[in-house]
């Protein structure tokens, strides 16, 4: 099996990328296409000339890695839709059971703007996760549902895609993964300080001013794919 994990961002995604190489029966791919969006971009991130230097930049050879065959019974690749430039090869991911990890945009929204200001609808891909979805079809699954209840919403999302649960996917080891990209140690403290899902989260964050008509922009994407999502 060769899962593609589409998610935004600060949703969820590392967690759900440590659970499946916690299997070990799975080779796990961190975000290949994000150096090659920097590059099409010109975005300005966080490490910016770090990732570039350490992860291939060019599109096709990445679509090349994400079809190419692994040693492992499975391939779990974690992507991000707003990563997926126009241009960019996407007949890879036919042969791929997708998944598509949404949040609510408020939540997405509060704890990506702690790490980097003035997020925009482009960085959040909440129109890029919905247009990928309508192209590739695949399980919806929404990330709160799996922190208020990590055993039960994973054993809904093995049996969607016929995958035998393993309940080693309910732990890891705290820390850095082998599989983490390079931007890893920007982003990724609060799960290399966990050994598990973190409980159900708290009510909806209250934002205000850009971030607040940011949320109400993504919000339709968001509930249109809502109702598509596994319980």
């Amino acid at each position: 099996m060769r899962i593609a994990m589409w998610s935004g961002p600060r949703n969820l995604s590392t967690a759900m990328m440590y659970s499946f190489a916690a299997r070990g029966d799975f080779t796990v791919m961190d975000e290949p296409f994000y150096a090659p969006y920097l590059v099409a971009s010109g975005a300005d991130h966080p490490m910016r000339d770090e990732i570039l230097a350490a992860h291939e930049n060019d599109p096709e050879k990445v679509a090349q890695i994400c079809a190419a065959p692994v040693t492992t019974p499975h391939l779990y690749m974690k992507h991000m839709p707003h990563h997926m430039l126009t241009g960019f090869p996407l007949d890879w991911a036919r042969d791929c059971v997708n998944v598509h990890l949404i949040r609510h945009p408020a939540r997405v929204i509060a704890s990506y703007a702690a790490k980097r200001e003035h997020p925009d609808l482009e960085d959040i891909g909440y129109l890029q996760q919905k247009a990928l979805y309508d192209r590739l079809g695949g399980v919806v699954i929404d990330g709160t549902d799996i922190r208020a209840d990590p055993e039960g919403m994973l054993r809904v999302l093995c049996e969607a895609i016929g995958l035998p649960f393993d309940p080693g996917m309910l732990h890891w080891q705290a820390g850095p993964q082998a599989q983490d990209g390079v931007w890893a140690r920007h982003w990724y403290g609060a799960v290399h300080r966990s050994t598990g899902f973190a409980g159900a989260e708290a009510p909806l964050p209250e934002l205000t001013g850009e971030n607040a008509a940011l949320c109400e922009a993504a919000l339709p994407a968001y509930l249109a794919m809502k109702t598509q999502s596994v319980k």
